[in-house]
């Protein structure tokens, strides 16, 4: 028996077939365009997802040559925060705004303005962010008002593929989690900020636990996909709370870090606990438990900037292994070079849309080599931060398992394990998302008991890198010095911002 893994991401869809063994079999990817109509925003055509999806889906059918009466389950992730709103004739009103559209800052404000840091916390363990749905809902009755006046549905990006799929209007309480509409301590809506806002109730989906079954494949569906009539779709996850169970962080003690174009550090907990600054995001996890994370915004974008847009302009053009084989070269601690990771601003712990990237200690004996280690550490240490505040809320971490495509580098995973004072893990799994979306179908199919179990049995550690010990006073001496810098600079971001 087979289950699919739908991970509906940002630029594309990536679709896996695994195995009853955990093994992928197969998988496809397609992409879409993302659309830019005015500056800081960002918009998608639903159909443009399904569509994807549909072709997607009967693609890898036909190359895999698994007959879809074999295929047992669904189950679905994707990118979080999204908004789509539908009709009461189920037509797509509006464009889909994004998790990284940004032309909600009044209506965050308002927000906060209404209800207080101290509301957020109590209704929704989450601050306000542009990127979240609710500032979007509003945005809408403040702009579009005769979008609004039509609106019957609301969901968010992966549950319109659900919908499409199999009729239904559903969610699950991970991707509620990020649309600060939702009582993630209790895992149901908040009715708190749904009467505080006048948000119309009756057009939020049913909200499920992620391994429940939300619905079945329609006749109309299985005709477009290939699939099988009848076939089991389950709640799956928000993308980061999938990639999770892709890693197998489900238990207390383990920490992933997903070491991607942005940077993640995602811990799972047993009991809700939220940080009372609203630093950290507290989610529910799609194991029942719950979660926090920490996101800083650019991670190994940062080494892509440096190998692309610094070091290509040259006749001898640099590699990401010639980089880094200087930067093996030089000392921990760069010689007290050290690089701010903000090219894009920053999120976790500091909110500051205007917080820009810098090298600080730079010196005549300083070379390609330092300054590209002062990134790794950079980045590294910005991952502290958040790692730092997870431990304030006595959430243990004993292993810290890292993914995406930073994690490829032994150097930089080597550098992690010294700034965390931790062993750093590679897994077996490397399909992320999609693979912990199937693991998903494969529980709520029955195969095993709970996520917890399936994970488990199908994930397994590949090799370590464990701290040295010099290394770490090293670090733990220069980890204060890269804190103190954002206070010291903040006023100077702000300035530089108002010049550029």
């Amino acid at each position: 028996m087979y289950f699919l893994g739908i991970d509906l991401g940002t630029s594309s869809v990536k679709i896996i077939l695994m195995s009853d063994s955990g093994s992928v079999v197969s998988s496809v990817s397609k992409e879409y365009p993302v659309y830019y109509p005015e500056p800081g925003w960002a918009e998608q055509n639903p159909e443009d997802w399904w569509n994807a999806t549909k072709n997607g889906i009967n693609e890898l059918i036909s190359k895999s040559g698994v007959k879809s009466g074999d295929i047992k389950g669904i189950g679905l992730s994707g990118q979080m925060h999204g908004l789509v709103l539908l009709d009461r004739d189920n037509n797509v009103i509006t464009p889909a705004i994004l998790w990284c559209d940004q032309r909600t800052q009044e209506e965050c404000d308002y927000i906060i303005e209404k209800i207080g840091k101290e509301g957020l916390l109590k209704y929704t363990g989450n601050k306000a962010l542009t990127g979240f749905t609710a500032p979007k809902i509003l945005w809408v009755r403040k702009h579009l008002k005769d979008v609004y006046s039509r609106i019957a549905h609301i969901l968010l990006p992966k549950d319109y593929i659900r919908f499409k799929l199999t009729g239904d209007y559903a969610t699950e309480v991970s991707d509620a989690s990020g649309t600060l509409l939702f009582d993630v301590s209790n895992r149901r809506w908040s009715k708190d900020m749904i009467d505080a806002f006048d948000i119309p109730e009756n057009a939020l989906p049913k909200c499920y636990e992620s391994t429940d079954v939300t619905g079945y494949v329609t006749k109309e569906a299985a005709d477009l996909t290939g699939l099988e009539e009848g076939t089991i779709v389950v709640g799956g996850g928000g993308d980061q709370a999938s990639g999770a169970v892709g890693t197998g962080t489900v238990k207390s003690g383990i920490v992933s870090v997903a070491l991607g174009t942005s940077g993640v550090v995602f811990a799972s907990q047993d009991k809700y606990a939220a940080d009372e600054e609203l630093r950290l995001h507290s989610f529910c996890h799609a194991n029942g438990k719950w979660h926090v994370m920490g996101v800083m915004l650019s991670a190994a974008s940062c080494l892509k900037w440096w190998v692309d847009n610094v070091n290509n302009y040259s006749n001898e053009a640099m590699t990401f292994d010639g980089l880094l084989g200087e930067a093996e070269k030089a000392q921990p601690g760069s010689d007290g070079l050290v690089f701010l990771p903000y090219l894009m601003g920053e999120r976790t712990p500091y909110s500051d849309p205007y917080a820009k990237g810098s090298f600080v200690g730079l010196s005549i004996t300083h070379n390609r080599g330092h300054m590209t280690r002062s990134i790794l550490e950079g980045v590294a240490f910005g991952l502290r931060d958040s790692l730092e505040l997870i431990k304030d809320l006595n959430i243990p971490v004993n292993e810290v398992r890292v993914s995406g495509g930073g994690a490829k580098s032994k150097l930089w995973r080597q550098i992690l394990a010294d700034i965390f004072n931790v062993r750093i893990d590679m897994i077996n799994a490397t399909e992320g998302p999609s693979f912990g979306a199937a693991i998903m179908a494969s529980v709520g199919y029955g195969l095993y008991k709970d996520v917890d179990e399936a994970c488990s049995k199908l994930i397994k550690v590949t090799d370590s890198v464990y701290p040295i010990q010099e290394n770490v006073e090293k670090y733990n001496k220069l980890y204060p010095v890269y804190v103190s810098l954002y206070s010291k600079l903040k006023g100077t971001f702000e300035e530089i911002a108002k010049l550029s």
